[in-house]
């Protein structure tokens, strides 16, 4: 478990004000600078036309359904900055324009401890949440969309966009249409669980430097390029759902110099390629599902130490593509299903190895073209040649111990 996740509650006390168009106080930005520290601010259903509401004291903002922060495009919505214990809930904010100099967003967190963001409702916006130099924050409940439904990535900004942040609580999110669902860079020590991350024009989730996280129970679907995993150490993937991320240049989930990871639990169902990795080292990968996909795993250059323990494999076109030396790399106990051997003992666990690598995986990544010819019964003559007399494909990457039977129910429906 992540540290310093669990001490996100604090009491608040305080006065309530009321804001309201008929109250005293009219808008969001007098009744934050009418309060004093700690107090809360009641904002009633309303369309409040404001930007740039600058909150620099502890304070609760609680909104009633129907209370919408109009942008209309003139700027950002909350900006958080240099204060500590900061709850905003249940307010709508939408109209924040595209812009080439600054990053402008909806909520905008800068130098703040122990916030919450919570139910908030987050649309037409060029970038969602945006948290820089921050810790000990809570992101939950909140539903992100675009502001745009082009497809022109330099015009579009990230729904949670972490920058040099530690033990951030990200769960129960909703993303669509952005440019990355959920962005990290250099970040530490946090957690996303929970999340559903669609239809975002390049990464449903994106990491970069950031070390010792944990994603848990998401959703990623249909996404751009799937997820990226980058330049990251100690990283857990457990129990995710990586499903119709279609492309040429699209993946269930790309690792590139990744250290010291686990994925456990996961399912990638119908990908192009369910997992690629790029120079990433002692991975363990166990009980994950691999079902429909065109390369279930695609190795690139510089992997070493990896693990494949009790993982399925079922309905794949390619179950693995490897090229170079195995690198200790190894295979145990997993499930194929293009798997004939025997079991002659009757523990589950096949007598023959089987080797994943295929001679037609090998032609179709050195010449992609040749995959047309995929089902042609001369390939598979081919194929068969070369797993017996292998002179291509790389002899050492073999599963010694294939599992007869699947680890998990193998359905693809999502």
């Amino acid at each position: 478990m992540v540290a310093g996740l669990s001490i996100l509650s604090w009491v608040v006390y305080g006065a309530t004000l009321e804001v309201c168009p008929t109250c005293s106080i009219r808008t969001i930005r007098e009744g934050v600078r009418l309060a004093q520290p700690h107090d809360t601010v009641w904002v009633r259903p309303a369309r409040y036309t404001e930007w740039d509401v600058p909150i620099d004291k502890p304070l609760t903002i609680i909104a009633d359904s129907g209370a919408i922060l109009d942008v209309q495009f003139r700027g950002q919505g909350l900006i958080i900055h240099n204060v500590d214990s900061v709850t905003v809930i249940g307010l709508a904010i939408r109209n924040i324009a595209f812009s080439s100099l600054e990053e402008l967003s909806a909520v905008t967190v800068l130098n703040a401890r122990y916030f919450r963001l919570l139910n908030l409702r987050i649309d037409s916006v060029f970038f969602g949440i945006l948290v820089e130099h921050s810790v000990h924050g809570e992101i939950a409940h909140c539903v992100i969309r675009s502001s745009t439904s082009g497809h022109d990535e330099a015009t579009m900004g990230n729904g949670i966009h972490l920058w040099k942040s530690d033990s951030i609580h990200i769960h129960h999110n909703y993303i669509e249409g952005m440019r990355d669902g959920i962005y990290f860079e250099f970040v530490t020590a946090s957690l996303i669980e929970h999340n559903t991350s669609v239809g975002n024009l390049r990464y449903g989730l994106h990491f970069m430097f950031s070390n010792n996280d944990v994603y848990q129970y998401n959703w990623f679907e249909r996404n751009g390029a799937g997820v990226a995993v980058m330049f990251s150490r100690n990283i857990q993937m457990l129990h995710n759902t990586f499903i119709h991320n279609w492309g040429m240049s699209a993946y269930g989930l790309l690792l590139k110099e990744i250290y010291d990871g686990v994925i456990q639990h996961n399912r990638f169902i119908r990908n192009t390629t369910a997992i690629r990795i790029e120079g990433s080292t002692r991975i363990h990968y166990e009980y994950n599902v691999f079902i429909d996909n065109g390369w279930a795993v695609s190795f690139v250059g510089g992997a070493y130490d990896n693990f494949f323990f009790r993982n399925d494999f079922s309905g794949n076109s390619f179950d693995v593509a490897y090229f170079g030396r195995p690198n200790n790399n190894r295979f145990m106990e997993n499930y194929w299903s293009k798997y004939s051997g025997y079991d002659l003992d009757r523990d589950s666990l096949g007598d023959v190895p089987y080797r994943p690598v295929g001679l037609f995986t090998y032609l179709t990544m050195q010449v992609p073209e040749t995959v047309v010819l995929l089902y042609s019964f001369l390939i598979r003559i081919l194929d068969l040649a070369e797993r017996l007399f292998p002179v291509l494909t790389p002899v050492e990457i073999q599963d010694p111990r294939p599992r007869l039977y699947p680890w998990h129910s193998l359905s693809s429906e999502a």
